[in-house]
């Protein structure tokens, strides 16, 4: 996979994000959980934007990012436009980290062990298209079952 082609699939995921909290009719509802539902869409947003900004930004796109994964899952009631805003930053991130990458860096191994054995950049963004591609079916059926 070329890097036009992975710049591809995390724009249209990212935008598919974008529609799915934009779809919520009640706000509060990003926010739902009940029963054995243990993460809102909000807080999968959120750790969607920091697995990005972590595994892209800071290690390819070389940026200051620091996580904080806990504020992830703790952080409530943040704002829809924040939370849409924060996405397309994340867009704009992903485009400028990856833009530059030549198909040789993407053979090189990914900077830091995250699988059981080293691994090349892209294996880890192949790996983080599908992650993104998990949690956004997620959410999308999240919003159906909690914003009737």
């Amino acid at each position: 996979m070329n890097k036009n082609e992975l710049i591809f699939f995390f724009e249209r995921d990212l935008k598919k994000l974008i529609t799915e909290i934009e779809l919520y009719k009640n706000e509060e509802n990003i926010w739902r959980i009940e029963k054995n539902i243990s993460n809102s869409a909000g807080n999968l947003t959120l750790h969607l934007i920091g697995n990005l900004h972590t595994f892209i930004g800071k290690e390819i796109g070389k940026t200051d990012y620091v996580r904080n994964r806990e504020l992830e899952f703790i952080n409530k009631n943040v704002p829809r436009k924040e939370l849409i805003d924060s996405i397309n930053d994340t867009i704009e991130m992903v485009k400028k980290s990856l833009v530059s990458l030549t198909d040789e860096e993407l053979k090189k191994d990914y900077p830091i062990l995250k699988f059981p054995k080293v691994e090349t950049n892209e294996y880890l963004l192949v790996h983080l298209i599908n992650h993104l591609t998990y949690h956004l079916g997620q959410i999308n059926y999240h919003r159906r079952l909690m914003d009737e």
